[in-house]
């Protein structure tokens, strides 16, 4: 007899190399595709409505390439653990497969579900998907342990097998003879909910930036691979105002919600760079943010506290500063630098930015001016990015406040003079900041230096119609890298490691790498060309955070942690 298969959709939202997709529907009878919604959760979590948004046009295009072979997609309201037995049994089911999830709440749901399964005779099929690499194997052959270094990784997984092959996309011929039962009232059932339906007020929310859906990402990876000057030369970009902008090429939602493979663009890339290069095989580096990826997934899988300070044997336990009202000023980018209210407002109106942009505020927040806990940025980009992924995400803000992997912490972002090489005439502050719109550029990323006549012709006085910046930014880093200079070398006097980066000297003319502003710029609150900081004494416009065998030089665009 022929068995009856549920599909369990989580992250994987495509017909696309699904192989446990393709396990459900062979030699099957019926097949049905669930994906599980929690609308009591929709309301509570720290999710926000962008994301949500995005995530109900991704079952909304499932459900259509799903209805072309006579299938849909099945919303069911509830929790897995509550509802599979009831599914089990009124669908007769004998099969269920799913996409392995390797993060650690999600390995421990699907254990509980494989339990139920198997007390209810369903038989369990489980395949790899979202990951390039068997994260187990990356670990066993690191003597049971995940790398901690960007190269130690790029070693191992030199040692491994290459990515299995993308499988053979869902058709109308591998269905067969498999059929999904739907009902008369399947919408009303087991449809996709409005953002309404979930309790959001949708009143004068803007179109979406990044469309959601499987069918947007295939059209995404095409153009992605049609950049001719990326192509020819196999380098990215060099960074400037427009890389700023969400682009039309962007993936990074798309492989988070598992639209668009992994290895599918791994072997797109591939096959793209041997054409081009004669057959040449590619260097890892073509892969750079696909194995950053897999680097801190590989990091997080058996760290259930990898997500937190406190219990986590791979962060740096910093006494950081509670100051709820600081935090709330970057979260609502209200801090007074124009640079780092822009990044901040575009977050918040597309849930996407640039992954240098992500670089400069979370330094902002955190060892560079802050000192605020990197656990409270995370969970203001776990609300507002879309992209924003467990294992990546908390990874990314650890290695960008210091915590883990990487203690250059002498290396800061000038919140005036980044911006400012970036797009030196600041149409990205105009922007997403209107009311900065007035100014000249020559003020646009420190319009407190501007004259009283500056402020009045652009009609925005700073401290009123704009806040002054919230902190001085050359007091706030060289505090802050003395804070962190103390904590690393406690570390390495009292566990006896290696952990105390190279650290510049502090006295005579030196500045210890911090980043101020640029000659000819003012520090805060000061209209005295007296008082501009000196060139020789503290000027350092950017120095970006270097880890082994990455290049994350903002001149070039590149590297970074966050796939944008």
């Amino acid at each position: 007899m022929a068995p009856n298969s549920i599909h369990w959709f989580r992250k994987g939202l495509r017909l696309h190399d699904n192989p446990a997709l393709r396990e459900a529907v062979r030699g099957a009878g019926t097949v049905r595709c669930v994906y599980f919604l929690d609308p009591w959760f929709a309301g509570s979590s720290n999710v926000g409505v962008n994301r949500w948004r995005f995530l109900l046009q991704c079952l909304e295009d499932l459900d259509a390439n799903l209805r072309k072979l006579n299938s849909r997609l099945f919303v069911i309201r509830g929790q897995p653990a509550n509802v599979f037995p009831r599914l089990f049994k009124e669908w007769k089911i004998s099969r269920l497969t799913f996409e392995y999830d390797s993060e650690p709440f999600g390995k421990e749901r699907d254990a509980a579900i494989k339990k139920l399964a198997m007390e209810a005779g369903v038989e369990v099929i489980v395949k790899i998907s979202h990951t390039l690499y068997d994260l187990d194997k990356i670990i066993e052959l690191n003597g049971g342990q995940p790398p901690l270094t960007y190269k130690r990784f790029q070693t191992l997984i030199s040692r491994l097998d290459p990515p299995e092959l993308p499988v053979e996309t869902l058709s109308d011929a591998l269905m067969g003879r498999c059929v999904t039962p739907v009902s008369e009232d399947h919408g009303d059932k087991y449809g996709v909910p409005s953002l309404e339906e979930l309790g959001f007020d949708t009143e004068g929310l803007p179109s979406a930036v990044w469309p959601g859906g499987e069918t947007e990402a295939l059209t995404r990876i095409e153009r992605h691979l049609e950049r001719k000057a990326w192509v020819a030369n196999f380098e990215r970009p060099r960074m400037n105002a427009n890389s700023l902008l969400a682009s039309p090429t962007g993936l990074s939602p798309y492989l988070r919600f598992g639209c668009l493979s992994c290895r599918l663009f791994y072997f797109k890339l591939t096959d793209l760079y041997r054409k081009v290069k004669k057959n040449s095989s590619p260097p890892l580096s073509l892969y750079g943010q696909l194995l950053w990826r897999e680097f801190f997934y590989t990091a997080a899988t058996n760290n259930p506290r990898f997500d937190k300070m406190e219990g986590n044997p791979i962060c740096v336990r910093i006494p950081w500063d509670k100051n709820p009202e600081a935090l709330a000023k970057w979260a609502e980018a209200k801090t007074g630098f124009p640079w780092i209210d822009a990044i901040m407002t575009q977050l918040r109106q597309e849930g996407w930015i640039h992954h240098l942009a992500r670089h400069a505020v979370a330094c902002f927040l955190t060892r560079g001016d802050l000192w605020i806990s990197w656990e409270e940025g995370m969970k203001v980009f776990e609300e507002l990015l879309l992209d924003a992924d467990w294992s990546v995400n908390a990874g990314s803000w650890m290695w960008l406040s210091c915590s883990s992997f990487f203690q250059q912490f002498f290396h800061c972002y000038c919140p005036v003079g980044f911006g400012r090489r970036t797009d030196p005439n600041g149409d990205f502050i105009r922007r997403y900041l209107p009311i900065l719109r007035g100014f000249p550029a020559k003020f646009i990323y420190d319009p407190w230096n501007a004259p009283e006549s500056v402020q009045a012709a652009a009609k925005c006085i700073i401290g009123v119609h704009y806040p002054k910046p919230m902190v001085h930014h050359a007091e706030a880093s060289r505090l802050n890298i003395e804070r962190m200079k103390q904590i690393y070398q406690q570390l390495s006097r009292y566990r006896g490691l290696g952990l105390l980066a190279s650290v510049p000297s502090t006295n005579g003319n030196g500045n210890g790498g911090m980043m101020a502003y640029s000659p000819g710029e003012q520090q805060p609150g000061t209209n005295n060309t007296s008082q501009t900081i000196s060139s020789s004494r503290l000027y350092h416009e950017f120095a970006v955070p270097q880890h082994p065998g990455t290049n994350t030089d903002p001149r070039g665009g590149g590297g970074g942690v966050w796939l944008t």
